[in-house]
């Protein structure tokens, strides 16, 4: 992969991620509120689309870098991270669920998306709390 085309690709990774965490945030504030643009079927469909170009386009970075979860460390930890992630933004847009604990499950899902940031930055599983590499 040429060099400019890395960069696109990246670029593109990054724009996606910061979209959809706040995305995600502005429809989970939308729902603690019960507004009704959450319930659209706009509003169901566009984080999936979202997240699922935000995914092609980290597994094009990795295939173009050669970098693969089993061999790299803060990759495997940046993808179950990411497992981590959809399931605590799950429980927060679940609307059966206590606010208390909507509240707490979107908290953590905004720090996990925290930690993936810091990991795919710093290459580290340590994330933020290691020197750069």
């Amino acid at each position: 992969m040429s060099a400019s085309l890395y960069l696109f690709m990246k670029s593109l990774h990054v724009t996606l991620a910061v979209t959809s965490v706040l995305f995600f945030a502005w429809r989970w504030c939308r729902a603690m509120q019960d507004g009704p643009a959450v319930g659209s079927p706009t509003m169901r469909k566009l984080p999936h689309v979202l997240d699922s170009l935000l995914l092609a386009a980290g597994v094009a970075l990795m295939v173009s870098t050669s970098q693969w979860p089993h061999q790299t460390p803060w990759l495997a930890a940046k993808l179950t991270a990411l497992l981590a992630y959809i399931g605590l933004g799950m429980l927060a847009m679940r609307p059966t669920l206590p606010f208390w604990i909507r509240s707490v499950a979107a908290s953590l899902a905004l720090v996990v998306f925290l930690y993936m940031l810091g990991a795919a930055h710093r290459h580290s599983m340590l994330s933020w709390f290691s020197s750069f590499s």
